[in-house]
């Protein structure tokens, strides 16, 4: 007889399945690493390899399921979907992973970084919102579906400007304007790109504090570490793993890399924030289910306020992370897999992240 399916609880805007499948259902099943960049899971993969871990990759790309299947062959999935897969021609992935991982939560598979954060991850308009609720700081903007409208949409923010592609990813979709008559230029020349959801934001530029931004790794929905990252000169492009070199200049190890990411210049320092902004990381990620991923924010140099401005639901974590931060994330992250899965190794059960 088939199972029940979960009846959903609506919290805000999200739904989520308030009734999990018990534990035993998905007891002696691999973990299942759902990705799209094969590049950048390396380090998670050499990982669960050293430990003789069984698992899945299953490749987002190419991809299909039952709506009428009851049983799941896997203790857990860990969706490590990419919104910036239309970057590489690989856009396909993006909303079939949303549908998948719902019907997952339907039968009550475990899911790390569900649909709810997935959601975040794929629409930064609703990151805005989260961030609206819980009352914390972020730069004004504006949310918009034809660039058309950009300028009028600019009216009481403070220039310059961005316009940035509610679906991004690395720094992609986004573009600076100077003044209001630049921005109506490119609206007139049609040269106002939103992405592939035809929706973005029009949004304050916010000029960051000595250099840096700053990006909080957060797993079980509490701080990991934290680094501050110096991009290159006019770029939007801020993913710690394409970093090349500390703040003195010490080259890093790339092999936790995308191997399409060039050397861009980008520098990275550990930094540990103040406790108040850790705490506002952690209700953050609590209010989305947050289970691994980075936040990020920056000090505004006109006001000496942090902002917050991306919640990330992708976390390929610092390159060289040993040499940034002292320890070896993935460790940490195979962890709680294991810990979430239920999975017993050498016979001792993995504990979650607290």
């Amino acid at each position: 007889m088939p199972k029940q399916a979960a009846t959903p609880l609506e919290c805000g805007f999200f739904v989520f399945p308030n009734n999990p499948a018990p534990m035993t259902e998905f007891e002696n099943k691999p973990i299942a690493i759902l990705y799209e960049h094969p590049d950048w899971f390396r380090p998670l993969f050499a990982e669960l390899d050293r430990r003789d871990i069984e698992y899945v990759k299953i490749h987002a790309n190419a991809h299909v399921y039952d709506p009428a299947e009851t049983d799941i062959p896997y203790s857990l999935v860990f969706n490590r979907a990419s919104p910036s897969a239309y970057l590489r021609s690989e856009a396909e992935s993006t909303y079939f992973t949303l549908d998948w991982i719902r019907h997952l939560e339907k039968l009550g598979v475990p899911v790390v970084n569900g649909s709810t954060p997935y959601t975040m991850e794929i629409s930064k308009a609703l990151q805005l919102a989260v961030l609206q609720e819980l009352g914390l700081p972020y730069p004004r903007a504006r949310v918009i579906n034809n660039g058309r409208v950009a300028p009028e949409a600019a009216k009481g923010l403070r220039f310059p400007v961005v316009v940035k592609a509610n679906v991004g990813g690395s720094g992609a979709g986004i573009t600076r304007y100077d003044s209001l008559e630049e921005l109506e230029r490119a609206a007139i020349n049609a040269s106002i790109t939103l992405g592939i959801d035809h929706t973005a934001l029009v949004q304050e530029f916010v000029p960051y504090a000595d250099g840096h931004i700053t990006r909080v790794e957060t797993l079980g929905g509490k701080f990991l570490y934290a680094i501050n990252v110096f991009p290159a000169e006019d770029s939007f492009n801020l993913c710690p793993a394409d970093a090349c070199q500390t703040t003195e200049g010490q080259a890093l190890s790339r092999s936790a890399c995308a191997l399409d990411a060039p050397k861009n210049g980008m520098r990275v320092e550990a930094f540990t924030p103040p406790r108040e902004i850790l705490e506002q990381v952690e209700r953050i990620a609590e209010r989305v289910k947050l289970d691994v991923g980075g936040i990020e924010y920056m000090i505004d140099s006109r006001d000496g306020k942090p902002y917050f401005y991306d919640i990330n639901a992708l976390s390929n974590f610092v390159a060289d992370a040993n040499n940034v931060i002292g320890f070896d994330p993935f460790e940490r992250l195979v962890d709680y897999l294991l810990g979430r899965a239920g999975i017993t190794v050498a016979g001792k059960e993995t504990a979650g992240v607290a």
